[in-house]
């Protein structure tokens, strides 16, 4: 099984390569790699990936301000009350960022089971993983 998932994984990786742009390959695979390693039936893909993609576009936003926030500190002349300043900003970013993430289990348990939840972390670790390898294996050649 893990095998033919691994051989599918890397036929639609190679299929889609040829035909999008990185970011939308990356998506599909994420998609058809999360929809399948959660079983999830066809009423259930049908409520849950428009949470899922609100959430992920949601707290994309929220990383991508919080790193812009970080670049424009310099450090060799931050004063004391700036920082404090971008301390309670980097608190405010944390919070809402929690409040997010709440919201998207608490959307996702009408949806799908608490079972399904928790592994919808380790799937995403693993595609995390796999996505690094395959990065690392074309690296090589």
């Amino acid at each position: 099984m893990k095998k033919l998932t691994s051989i599918l994984f890397i036929l639609s990786f190679s299929l889609i390569t040829m035909a999008q742009s990185n970011r939308d390959k990356i998506k599909t695979l994420k998609i058809a790699f999360i929809t399948e390693k959660l079983n999830l039936s066809e009423k259930e893909a049908q409520k849950f990936w428009p949470i899922y993609n609100t959430f992920e576009e949601e707290n994309s936003k929220l990383k991508s301000e919080a790193y812009e926030a970080r670049k424009k500190i310099d450090f060799e002349t931050i004063s004391e009350e700036q920082a404090k300043q971008i301390l309670k900003e980097s608190r405010l970013k944390d919070n809402q960022r929690q409040a997010l993430e709440n919201e998207f289990f608490n959307n996702l348990s009408k949806v799908i089971s608490a079972k399904k939840i928790i592994l919808l972390h380790k799937i995403e670790d693993d595609f995390k993983r796999k996505m690094f390898d395959e990065y690392k294996k074309r690296g090589r050649n």
